[in-house]
Order: structure tokens, then sequence, then C-alpha cells
């Protein structure tokens, strides 16, 4: 019977996938990062499921990739291996996404959260990208993310230095959305998930891709897009429920459609 190191559950709306190799801080090799692909998917094609939330443990939400897998492949194999594109399919997902991080989160775990659209953070967390020391780059996005997140000056100190950021910088530098105690950090976490799985699902998706898009494309064709989407909410029922119900003074009744 095949170890579960991604433990899944629902708790209402929200779908937490919790990763669950503490032995190894929860290095993502090959096996934890199938079933948090396999995880996403079930969640994906859930209609009752409208966030998601990826966590690890209080000491580790994941400490990088599992060096044991690759120090012997060539650049071939590597190239070859689409393990890496795993953590674009993350931050592809079509419904909002939120990192809830305790302890390391160093290179390819850094770059898992970086993936998600939101970073709650507890006081403990450190956020890092290492893989210099180990001769190479990080190749999940780190350098990537990292710059669209911090700017080209402090992408190139973390990479280049290794250094890591500890919770409170990281939330001085816009890397994350919230800081929290150890012992409350998970449930504040989940306490916005709640707030964004209430949020009309089609709108939420459009948000997600106009601000994708902006990151890649200029000025002129992100405002195009972003009005294509506007304008596309308005064959919604979302749409006509949640104005209705700002003439009328009452709460919108969402249905996703």
């Amino acid at each position: 019977m095949a170890a579960e190191l991604v433990k899944s559950e629902r708790r209402g709306p929200v779908g937490l996938l919790t990763l669950n190799r503490p032995q190894a801080l929860n290095a993502l090799n090959h096996p934890l990062m199938d079933q948090l692909e396999a995880g996403l998917d079930r969640f994906a094609a859930e209609a009752a499921v409208r966030c998601v939330v990826i966590t690890g443990g209080e000491r580790a939400f994941a400490a990088g990739a599992d060096i044991k897998e690759m120090d012997r492949l060539s650049a071939a194999q590597m190239a070859a291996d689409s393990h890496l594109s795993r953590w674009d399919k993350l931050g592809d997902f079509p419904k909002p996404t939120l990192a809830a991080v305790s302890g390391f989160a160093l290179g390819g775990g850094c770059e898992l959260a970086l993936a998600c659209d939101l970073i709650v953070a507890s006081e403990s967390a450190q956020f890092g990208q290492p893989e210099l020391a180990l001769g190479v780059i990080p190749g999940a996005g780190g350098t990537v993310r990292l710059a669209r997140a911090l700017g080209k000056a402090r992408a190139m100190e973390l990479v280049l230095t290794g250094r890591r950021l500890g919770a409170r910088e990281a939330l001085s530098q816009g890397l994350v959305n919230a800081v929290f105690p150890v012992e409350s950090y998970l449930r504040e976490a989940l306490a916005l998930a709640e707030r964004l799985a209430s949020l009309p699902a089609l709108a939420a998706a459009a948000a997600k891709k106009s601000v994708a898009y902006a990151l890649d494309h200029g000025l002129e064709e992100s405002l195009r897009r972003e009005r294509a989407l506007f304008a596309s909410l308005f064959d919604t029922r979302d749409q006509k429920e949640g104005m209705k119900a700002f003439i009328e003074k009452r709460k919108p009744a969402f249905t996703g459609t």
C-alpha cells in the first residue's frame, strides 16, 4: 500500500492538501508530487470546492526537492523529466490557492508557495532558494516568481547568496500576505480560504487570469484582456445576482454559474 505522502480532506468549500513526509522535512520527491497533483486534479473537478489550501507541518512546509532523486542525472535526463512542470500546473490552477507555510520553505518548497495565489505564514517560516550551493539554480520558477514578487535587486540577492527571509521580513517585502503565531497560522489560513471560497467562482477565475496575464504582457494588451474578461462575466448568473443584491442591499447568493 502506497504511503500517504499528501493528506487530502474537504473542509466545507475548502480543499486542504497537507504534505506528509515529515521524516524528510516534506522534501518534494516524485511520489509526493504525484499525490499532490492528483489531489489538485480532484479538487479542480469538484464544483463544491472553491478554494484550495496547501500546507505542511509546523517544522517544515517543504525543505526543498529530494536531492537523492537527481544528483546523478545528466542534463538531457533532467530536461526530459516533466517533474518541474508540476509547479506550473499549480500556478495555472483555476481556483484560488493559498499556501499555509510554517518552518522551512526552501528551494522547491519556496517555489511551491510562490506558485500559490496567496501565502499565509507562521512566525517561524523561512523562505529561501539555496540551489547555487548545490551547483544549480532554482528550476521550478524560483528565479522568475521571486523577481516578479520582489524585483530584480532583492531576487538577485536571495538567489545568488542563498539568504533566507524570515516571516516578518517576507511580509515587509510583499512576499507573503499575513503572518500569525505558529499555533494559529493554519486556522487563520483556512479562515481566509473560507472567504475566498465565498466569492463567485467564475469571477474569481477571471480575476486570476487577468492578473497572470498582466505579469506576462504589456499594459495595452493587459488592459484589453481585462476588459474582455470583465465583459464576459455579464453572461453569468452570479453577475446578475451580485448586482441585484447590491441594489437591494442584501447579501448575494452566488452559485458559481
